[in-house]
């Protein structure tokens, strides 16, 4: 191990903006670089050996910059003694899937997830946990001094492509012909995607499967409308049961039902949680604070215990242990299963799972549970632009107006007030420059109201609402 009085040439310094909250994200060849990829090999493969590590996965999704960037990181781990196991190109929950059943006890995954191409980044997990927030800023004070451990470590190509397949398809039970859509988005889950698809029954039509770092079709991310325009127009052309659609690095997921209409994350989590409230009942279901109420009171009317928790998936995941959850997810659409599954999230077994529903329960279409939800007039989430030193600081200055006037306010993550029949939210983004809002209510006069509301507390401030 080197000392922190270590020779500069040792030492290294990362842009401050790329150490986030649930990950290492930036900008190829701005802000990110290969030599950045080795030194946080060294930091984290310095963390996990003293942890007393030995082997650590290594995985990397189709951006054109992965393969250096994986390289990079592998020579920064083995440097520190570590045996690193190449599992070579996938989505994200390949490399948990490696992380969790390989002889390893941690595991990287080189990822630009939904951001645009130019993006890259890494998430980390370690003894079977998400690795986040101080321990990510830990990694920038460990490379700054050089206070590296050590030792001459390998690189190992090892393929777990078609155990991670067998283990995503074991839970899907009966099997009815179903007519599906499937969009990869040109992401990491496409090869995955297509292999699973090609082992069920029915009918299916693949968009997008080839992976393609420029995403040529459409933007990556299936919560945003303009994402699902080709899948909803195939779902109608072909006359499909549903369609599924996977963020770029595969652990999210969106849907459609045969009509075309999206379901939004709270709704698939509802849905999700519905059956597995039938084998755990009066489990505790976590759900972030973006979530409609509607989820949280379909929650307890299936015989849950709703908990309403922080925004973000490794926050969410820390929640579950701590609580023995079966399930959690956010609106954001990353669903977590604990029940039959590893406790991490994976857009392709969350799909498996919603087919399996749909075969077991005959009769029960996606849209019929879509039209059986309450008809709540709500905002799509909102991104404020608040410079990074002020988000923080607005939070805390409507806080404080709010608790002058006796406001009902949850403050788990940001404030989320009760009023006017309804609700809104305002949070500070753990991942970007921004605040995030979203208002609920029961009819449009009153959705206007409480965006109003909104709108006045921000101008208060100093920031201004954008338009939606």
């Amino acid at each position: 191990m080197t000392s922190a009085a270590a020779p500069d040439s040792a030492r290294h310094r990362f842009d401050p903006t790329i150490l986030r909250e649930y990950d290492v994200r930036g900008v190829v060849g701005e802000t990110l670089f290969p030599a950045d990829a080795y030194a946080l090999g060294r930091a984290f493969g310095t963390v996990a050996k003293r942890r007393g590590a030995k082997a650590i996965a290594v995985g990397y999704d189709g951006r054109h910059s992965s393969p250096d960037l994986a390289a990079a990181l592998s020579s920064g781990l083995s440097d520190c003694g570590l045996q690193v196991i190449d599992i070579g190109r996938g989505p994200t929950p390949m490399l948990y899937f490696a992380a969790y059943t390989l002889d390893v006890q941690g595991g990287v995954m080189i990822t630009g997830s939904h951001n645009p191409p130019d993006y890259n980044g890494f998430k980390m997990v370690l003894e079977k946990a998400s690795f986040f927030g101080p321990e990510i800023q830990a990694l920038g004070a460990i490379a700054a001094a050089g206070d590296y451990e050590s030792g001459g470590g390998t690189v190992e190509q090892r393929s777990i492509f078609d155990a991670y397949i067998d283990r995503v398809l074991a839970d899907l039970g009966p099997k009815q012909t179903l007519r599906v859509a499937w969009d990869a988005g040109n992401g990491a889950m496409g090869e995955a995607m297509a292999a699973a698809v090609a082992r069920l029954p029915g009918q299916h039509f693949l968009l997008n499967e080839v992976i393609d770092g420029t995403f040529p079709a459409h933007h990556p991310d299936p919560t945003v409308a303009e994402n699902l325009v080709q899948l909803q127009e195939t779902v109608t052309a072909q006359t499909c049961d549903l369609g599924i659609a996977f963020d770029g690095d595969g652990d999210r997921i969106g849907l459609v039902d045969a009509r075309g209409r999206i379901l939004w994350g709270d709704q698939i989590l509802l849905f999700l949680a519905r059956d597995i409230l039938k084998r755990h009942p009066g489990a505790t279901i976590i759900a972030d604070v973006k979530c409609s109420e509607a989820l949280f009171d379909g929650i307890a009317a299936a015989g849950g215990e709703p908990l309403m928790w922080k925004t973000g998936h490794s926050v969410i995941k820390a929640k579950m242990k701590e609580v023995d959850s079966p399930f959690a997810g956010e609106l954001a659409a990353h669903f977590i299963f604990a029940d039959h599954f590893y406790g991490y999230d994976d857009g392709l077994y969350a799909a498996i799972r919603v087919l399996e529903i749909l075969n077991r329960e005959a009769g029960e279409a996606l849209a019929d549970f879509r039209d059986s939800l309450p008809d709540f007039s709500t905002t799509p989430e909102i991104r404020i632009p608040c410079a990074e030193d002020r988000k923080k600081a607005v939070i805390g200055e409507i806080e404080a107006r709010l608790a002058a006037e006796g406001a009902d306010v949850n403050d788990i993550d940001g404030v989320r007030v009760r009023e006017g029949g309804g609700w809104w939210l305002l949070r500070a983004s753990n991942t970007q420059d921004v605040l995030v809002a979203r208002c609920e209510a029961g009819n449009a006069a009153d959705l206007e109201k409480l965006v109003a509301r909104l709108r006045a507390e921000l101008t208060a401030s100093g920031l201004n609402l954008p338009e939606f």
